[in-house]
């Protein structure tokens, strides 16, 4: 059986605030990542990638911004952002965790 570690990473600091831990296959990767850094005045930046992405709020309250559109989101919501979408996230509580699905891949997740 195949050690099931080798398709992982151990828990990293992106910034101050937020970690990120990966999971991942050859074209599907999962992250976990937790923020406490809210709330928030207003959205991060937006930004896209070419990958498609499901996000599952594991925990707290936020807004999604996926391209002109602004949703309120909480634990237990899931969102969809399909590939070049511009997109953003605004924490409405001071903990936030969301589980990201991509693919294919994220690579420069496994840089980092």
């Amino acid at each position: 059986m195949a050690d099931p570690k080798k398709n992982e990473t151990e828990v990293k600091r992106i910034t101050e605030g937020v970690f990120r831990k990966v999971f991942y296959l050859k074209n599907l990767m999962m992250s976990v990542v937790d923020y406490s850094t809210g709330p928030m005045e207003k959205p991060n930046p937006l930004h896209s990638h070419h990958q498609e992405q499901i996000s599952y709020v594991a925990k707290g309250q936020l807004f999604v911004v996926i391209g002109d559109k602004k949703k309120h989101m909480k634990k237990g919501d899931v969102f969809y952002i399909a590939p070049n979408t511009p997109h953003a996230i605004q924490l409405l509580s001071k903990d936030v965790r969301i589980i990201d699905s991509y693919c294919p891949i994220v690579e420069e997740y496994l840089n980092i």
